[in-house]
């Protein structure tokens, strides 16, 4: 007999006659499964006689480990380590509801699972598809949610309200995208991904998953008033029955609008739906849309006082290298401690800085006229180069993202220098001598957070001239809410985890080393707001900001010299690959020109990637 409990198995096992045992007394045993742990508890004491196991009286209970069924990533579901707080009052920031101009969104993050599967797709571990469930009243879906099976599940969709009349309309049809009847994967039933037809004037802006061959209803879902889309693109890849995307075949991506920044066209809204596609996808897409806020609608960002709850909530932990001695600063610290500005043809009187910046150029382009220095004394160049990080600062640009449904907060840091470099070559370890050298240093952390609700989704790393976004899930958080990140030696890129990235391939590459140490920086404790045009006069740039031209001078040393002498160090076979690698870097990671600012790079009026 077994008696079945939850997180519980009862089994009575009756004596039962066996010839080899025929000499045995074989008791009643109670066989109790609690958790994880199989517990066996003997009613009696057994004798032992010929073939009979022989227990003690002190091992009336066993312990057996009962192995679990194996989880995946996304069985869990991920929270941040602290509740979000109340943030202060204004406008329609965190109100859970933004006005796209006509149409009225929700973000949901609760969710009915509709189909799996348990293969294909990054890490092969399958992907999941869902639709959003405990939709308030009046709004709709918009389209199904698809995530990869190797991330913690952190769902998010919109659905959608008409708030002026003949926004929305349901489908005239549905055409079947893909079906996975003859797939030959592990799957929970078949699943059937559908394409909305929409009526004249309208569009779809997300697909519909099911388990049944039948078409979904109508009702199911509603498609979108042309004049209130914008065109998408297939963004990261979700699933395919393949361990690697096939390009000819069935494919799930994420979809992101076309055009994404700052700028009065990039208006175009993720829907956080997904695109099942056969064959290669073209951008932008034709059969399916992205919302958008048709009357740059602003009201959705945060005030003054928000964006200080946020940095209060959010600010990242920065560490550095424990053998890193080129730290950051603030700005009004370089220029306070003897950094120049040189005026192309009178090298020979550079100027000191006034502590704002206030007598650098402003506006114009990088045209190399003017550029900054360490100052020339040696005792206080070297000591201007190692930064002081008890007087750093970083500074802040808040910018609207995706129609302004998300808030970007970019945090730039700023390093009076950037140290030599270091190469891996196979097993080999090479010091750059100067090769990675230059003064001033920006780089930076992009916090995204959204504005339903003021939760962080996502984080930006810069790394040299590029950078990766990491979800919330992937991140480490410290002191409540607060990611954490890294910055490798000397070069100062921004890692999620500590430890060594290599810039390259095959084995060769500039070695990024990271660690926890005790040299950390809380951005918190000391940050100006710089820029956040949405707020007008709320926000004053500092000249600094505006200056377009580069934070150091070009190269002072000869490359081809520096690279001979590092390939003397190596054996034959690797010079020349190491020779065109170092060849291929661009120029502001070789150091031979001076970084720009902020304001210059694509980022400040643009996503990141």
């Amino acid at each position: 007999m077994v008696l079945l409990f939850p997180q519980c198995f009862t089994y009575y096992i009756q004596p039962t006659p066996l010839a080899k045992y025929a000499s045995c007394l074989v008791p009643l045993f109670l066989i109790v499964v609690i958790g994880d742990c199989l517990n066996l508890h003997l009613s009696s004491q057994v004798s032992a006689m010929g073939n009979c196991l022989s227990l003690s009286p002190s091992a009336k209970v066993l312990s057996i480990s009962k192995k679990n069924k194996a989880s995946l990533p996304i069985d869990n579901l991920f929270k941040l380590p602290s509740p979000l707080p109340t943030w202060p009052p204004g406008n329609g920031f965190a109100s859970g509801i933004i006005n796209l101009g006509g149409l009225q969104v929700r973000q949901i993050s609760s969710f009915n699972k509709v189909w799996a599967t348990q293969e294909g797709g990054p890490d092969n571990l399958g992907a999941t598809f869902f639709e959003p469930s405990n939709v308030p009243q009046g709004f709709f879906m918009l389209g199904s949610y698809s995530q990869a099976n190797n991330q913690t599940f952190f769902g998010r969709v919109l659905v959608a309200k008409d708030d002026s009349g003949g926004a929305l309309k349901k489908p005239l049809d549905y055409t079947l995208v893909w079906s996975s009847e003859s797939s030959k994967i592990k799957q929970d039933g078949n699943g059937y991904i559908w394409l909305p037809t929409p009526p004249d004037g309208y569009k779809a802006v997300g697909q519909v998953v099911t388990r049944s061959p039948n078409k979904p209803s109508p009702d199911q879902i509603r498609c979108v008033r042309s004049d209130l889309t914008d065109q998408c693109e297939a963004h990261t890849w979700t699933w395919g029955p393949g361990k690697d995307k096939d390009d000819n075949g069935f494919n799930v991506y994420s979809l992101r609008p076309s055009i994404r920044g700052i700028q009065s066209q990039a208006m175009g809204v993720s829907v956080g739906s997904f695109l099942g596609h056969i064959g290669g996808v073209t951008s932008p897409l034709s059969n399916i849309a992205c919302l958008k806020n048709a009357k740059s609608n602003l009201s959705s960002m945060p005030n003054v006082k928000q964006i200080e709850a946020l940095l209060h909530t959010y600010s990242p932990w920065v560490y550095f290298h424990s053998d890193e001695i080129y730290l950051p600063s603030s700005v009004d610290w370089f220029f306070g401690n003897g950094a120049l500005l040189y005026k192309k043809g009178e090298e020979s009187k550079p100027a000191p800085i006034e502590p704002t910046g206030s007598n650098l150029p402003q506006g114009g382009s990088n045209d190399g006229a003017y550029w900054l220095d360490l100052p020339v004394d040696e005792g206080a160049k070297e000591r201007v180069k190692k930064g002081d990080l008890g007087n750093s600062q970083v500074y802040v640009h808040i910018k609207p993202m995706l129609g302004a449904t998300f808030t970007d907060l970019a945090i730039w840091v700023f390093y009076p220098f950037n140290g030599p470099a270091k190469a891996k070559v196979e097993m080999v370890n090479v010091p750059l001598g100067k090769i990675g050298e230059h003064v001033g240093d920006w780089e930076h952390v992009t916090l995204r957070v959204s504005n339903f609700n003021g939760e962080l989704q996502r984080v930006y790393f810069s790394e040299h001239s590029g950078g990766t976004w990491v979800d919330a899930p992937e991140l480490e958080f410290q002191n409540g809410n607060k990611p954490v990140a890294f910055a490798s030696l000397n070069g100062h890129a921004f890692y999620s985890k500590p430890g060594l990235v290599l810039q390259g391939s095959k084995g060769i590459g500039i070695r990024n080393d990271s660690e926890k140490s005790n040299l950390v920086m809380d951005t918190g404790l000391s940050y100006s707001v710089v820029s956040a045009d949405y707020l007008g006069s709320a926000v004053v740039e500092p000249p600094w900001l505006n200056y377009c031209r580069e934070w150091g001078p070009k190269l002072s040393y000869d490359l081809a010299e520096e690279i001979k002498k590092v390939e003397k160090l190596l054996p034959g076979p690797l010079k020349s690959a190491f020779d065109k690698f170092i060849k291929g870097l661009p120029s502001e990671v070789l150091g031979e020109e001076g970084p720009t600012g902020p304001k210059m790079k694509n980022s400040w009026t643009g996503d990141e990637v």
